[in-house]
């Protein structure tokens, strides 16, 4: 039930990058999504790997997060390979407007890339001998796709649907509308034949209907206190700083979120606490979680 076509290979990266989903075709090859900036070396060398020989013909972006795209500079550089981004993306990478992509808003790095086609929702892509429908899958993303193979029963779901949850719902910091959007997300997926999906982050799983009921359950309990998605975030992102960097001092922990113009957002709409408070209390919540430590006068990953 798991089987994967020989043709589609995945890279499980973890959650600093998002996995890589490899497609190999008789006459063309494809990449889908890229990892982070900082594996960019790591995902070249998993590509070669992979493509034993041939060459890397494109590169698609589900969605232009940074855990997503920060290997495409890489790629591009030593295999010149076509580059396609989803469609309302376009004039915001053209320009490489910093202050409209995610990059900055998040704290985070991505090294300038550039886009030869987009994709819309609608599309039909031959990747692998096989079609795949671009979907929209806003929720997430406003502007995120995910990728459907009706012939092989295969979802690639980005960060739209993951085995446990999907992604932050990033409009709602900004005050915009996401849940709405997520569920009709699930809703789309629903619809659709699936036995695999390969998400964005994690193992491919085949438990759909639970996967999709753990994900309403969780939009239910965000939206029924949009503070719960603003705290989910804060710490989501004060732990991708800390996956990077490994060790922050505590004192820097403020200045870091003041940063980050989601931050300021999320604080304005929801949080409505000075920046040193939701630096104490996001720090906290790691540590609980396991997900850090303190030692001396410094936050840890582990």
């Amino acid at each position: 039930m798991n089987a994967l076509p020989d043709s589609i290979q995945v890279f499980e990266r973890g959650w600093l990058s998002s996995n890589n989903v490899m497609l190999l075709g008789r006459d063309d090859t494809a990449i889908i999504d890229t990892g982070y900036m900082t594996h960019a070396p790591q995902t070249l060398e998993l590509v070669r790997h992979a493509l034993r020989g041939r060459h890397l013909d494109q590169i698609i972006n589900t969605h232009l997060h940074s855990d997503h795209c920060g290997g495409n500079a890489s790629l591009q550089a030593h295999f010149g390979s076509r580059t396609s981004i989803p469609v309302a993306e376009a004039d915001k990478v053209r320009h490489w407007d910093v202050e409209a992509l995610s990059f900055k808003a998040t704290g985070q790095r991505c090294e300038r890339f550039t886009f030869d086609a987009t994709v819309s929702p609608g599309d039909v892509l031959k990747l692998a001998d096989m079609e795949w429908q671009a979907l929209g899958a806003p929720g997430h993303d406003p502007h995120s796709l995910i990728f459907y193979c009706a012939q092989e029963r295969v979802l690639i779901s980005a960060d739209a649907l993951w085995e446990n949850g999907f992604g932050i719902i990033f409009p709602e910091l900004d005050g915009q509308s996401g849940f709405a959007e997520e569920r009709a997300t699930l809703d789309l997926i629903e619809g659709l034949d699936v036995r695999l999906v390969i998400p964005g982050h994690g193992k491919p799983f085949n438990d759909v209907a639970g996967a999709l009921a753990r994900a309403r359950s969780r939009v239910d309990y965000l939206e029924a206190d949009p503070l719960r998605n603003a705290q989910n975030a804060l710490k989501v992102l004060l732990k991708f700083l800390l996956l990077e960097r490994q060790s922050i001092p505590l004192v820097e922990v403020p200045r870091l979120l003041l940063a980050m113009p989601v931050f300021a957002k999320a604080n304005s709409n929801f949080l409505k606490q000075t920046p040193e408070e939701v630096a104490t209390w996001a720090a906290g919540q790691l540590v609980r979680a396991g997900a850090a430590r303190v030692e001396g006068e410094h936050l840890l990953n582990v």
